[in-house]
């Protein structure tokens, strides 16, 4: 059986506890992210981070475990199929707190939590000792690889723009170059 938390409930009793932490993940799936109290992001986070842990699995007993938190299903569907394939490749972390100013009224701490966003696939880590092979090896690949030829602009045309190879040089530099290595040979 699972510790208790120490100190005061968020509600009045356990189950108003749980209920409040599923209505405020609903809202921070729906939502993307939800301003609350310090307190209540807090004890938010393990929970939300659990349920998308629970859809990256994406099997059904997953699914139900879910959706006996999550009450609506129109945001079970949203977790399954958008919000967890885009941490596929990460470990934990999904959420973010961010501190706000003082509520108005009573003077809480506020403080707004979001769902990290995942902007590119991460490629898995190397270690140190092959990421150096692996470096050497792309610069022989690089190196052995032909240069990319562009054509060569005519004599007669003296207003078009000469050509630029991968390089960076122009046409009319190449030419000059070639004649000057024939002439010292």
């Amino acid at each position: 059986m699972p510790t208790p938390t120490k100190g005061p409930r968020l509600g009045g009793s356990p189950a108003h506890e749980r209920l409040m932490l599923a209505n405020l993940a609903t809202a921070l799936f729906q939502h993307g992210k939800i301003q609350t109290t310090e307190t209540k992001a807090r004890r938010l986070r393990p929970l939300a981070e659990q349920l998308i842990t629970k859809a990256k699995r994406g099997d059904l007993a997953s699914r139900r475990r879910v959706a006996g938190v999550v009450k609506d299903k129109d945001v079970v569907f949203n977790l399954f199929d958008q919000i967890a394939p885009r941490y596929a490749n990460r470990q934990g972390g999904y959420t973010r707190i961010v501190k706000t100013g003082p509520r108005k009224g009573d003077a809480a701490p506020m403080a707004i939590i979001e769902l990290v966003e995942e902007l590119a696939v991460a490629a898995p880590k190397a270690n140190k000792k092959t990421a150096g092979r692996k470096a050497a090896q792309q610069d022989k690949v690089e190196a052995l690889a032909p240069a990319e030829e562009t054509p060569r602009s005519t004599e007669g045309d003296q207003d078009a723009e000469a050509p630029v190879s991968a390089s960076g040089d122009t046409a009319a530099a190449r030419e000059d170059s070639d004649e000057a290595t024939e002439n010292k040979a």
